[in-house]
């Protein structure tokens, strides 16, 4: 399949499928029931679920193949809505233009961050990514170039938003939603009702889901190729090829960058999906989620960002939602004293809790699955082969000679 192997065929295969089939997936139980709140198929969570798959796809091209970690790849994901906006601001609400720039954009600002801090290694490495974001943020968070110029650029800690008093060239009406060249609006929405269960098609969700599989198709191309095997050689052992004469710096480089304009893809597509960027879309705690998508799904391997991103997306947005009431509901069947003991025990675990949850969940991956959700599937399959294997095999009689 387009210069693949078999085995990564079938790797793009499943993530084609599990992205265009989502809203059957996370919709698994029907919509009145107890359990529907653990449904995940609606629209605005399904776009965060391919959005940030393709974050935690870029950032591990640069840790998972190189082993360098920033701590500051969430300023290329404000950079990327930020430059969204700006296109809506003055062209219109197409999309398409956005995304170009905020790839431009974002890819530009890797060039410089990534050069300046790949002349350090390790924790001096991560450290000066981190403090670039930081700075960002501020600049973004206080819009110090706009007050500089005496304008706006970032809109401060308002966010930048579209008003009707934008130039928007393009237009001789003002929109207010965001389009696919005309032809399509991000938030239209089909309905499908089967029976007990509602199914949502979103039209910016599977534009996103298509953008993510692309994004897969090209981390896939770039992990086999002699590109990547030389990244993947510099994770090894840097210090050893650099005694060869190979300058390792213009390959890091180079990663750098590519993962950064992922992140802006990332960020160009919040914004297309909702036109508003904000500074805090540049805080650390931003780069740090994306660090643990990685790592859960598992760092270093195809397939695992998506998975960490998803899970991580899902716990945020379904776990956070539960509250005593839902629990009081749950252990209803007890008795009071002992449904009370209960609510009090689940209580610190869901609703604002749910990250003591996901670090549990964190500590036992790390702990018990080094290689993330990745390894515990692969550990599960030979499970089963090895029970395949050793099953007893049917005997067949052979005539007497």
């Amino acid at each position: 399949m387009l210069g693949l192997g078999k085995r990564d065929t079938s790797l793009v295969i499943i993530v084609t499928l599990m992205a265009l089939l989502a809203p059957f997936i996370l919709n698994p139980f029907p919509t009145e029931s107890a359990m529907a709140q653990f449904n995940a198929g609606y629209p605005d969570l399904l776009q965060r679920f391919v959005i940030f798959g393709i974050f935690a796809i870029g950032f591990n091209l640069l840790f998972g193949l190189t082993g360098y970690l920033s701590f500051g790849h969430a300023a290329f994901l404000g950079i990327g809505s930020y430059a969204v906006v700006w296109m809506y601001k003055l062209l219109d609400y197409n999309i398409v233009p956005g995304l170009v720039l905020a790839i431009i954009v974002s890819g530009l600002f890797a060039v410089l961050i990534g050069y300046i801090s790949l002349r350090r290694s390790g924790i001096y490495f991560s450290i000066l990514t981190l403090a670039f974001a930081q700075m960002m943020f501020a600049i973004s968070y206080s819009d110090l170039i706009g007050r500089f110029f005496d304008t706006s650029i970032t809109n401060g800690e308002t966010g930048l938003q579209v008003y009707t008093s934008d130039p928007q060239i393009l237009l001789n009406d003002w929109e207010s939603v965001p389009h696919l060249l005309g032809l399509v609006e991000m938030r239209s929405t089909y309905i499908l009702d089967a029976g007990a269960w509602s199914f949502s098609f979103n039209a910016g969700y599977y534009f996103c889901a298509i953008i993510m599989i692309l994004a897969f198709y090209l981390s896939v191309r770039i992990f086999r190729s002699p590109f990547g095997l030389m990244l993947r050689a510099m994770k090894s052992n840097q210090q050893r090829m650099t005694y060869t004469g190979l300058n390792t710096k213009p390959y890091a480089l180079a990663a750098f960058v590519i993962s950064g304009m992922y992140a802006g893809l990332a960020g160009g597509l919040l914004a297309s999906m909702d036109p508003l960027a904000g500074a805090e879309r540049m805080q650390w705690t931003a780069s740090g989620e994306v660090v643990l998508m990685t790592i859960l799904g598992g760092a270093g391997t195809l397939i695992g960002p998506v998975l960490g991103a998803g899970f991580i997306k899902y716990f945020e947005n379904i776990f956070s939602k539960i509250n005593d009431t839902v629990l009081h509901q749950w252990f209803s069947f007890m008795p009071d004293g002992l449904e009370d003991a209960m609510v009090f025990i689940v209580h610190p675990f869901i609703g604002k809790g749910w990250h003591l949850t996901l670090g549990i969940l964190f500590m036992l991956v790390v702990i018990f699955l080094p290689g993330g959700l990745v390894e515990g599937g692969q550990r599960i399959a030979r499970l089963f082969a090895r029970r395949k294997d050793t099953a007893p095999k049917e005997t067949q009689s052979t005539p007497a000679e």
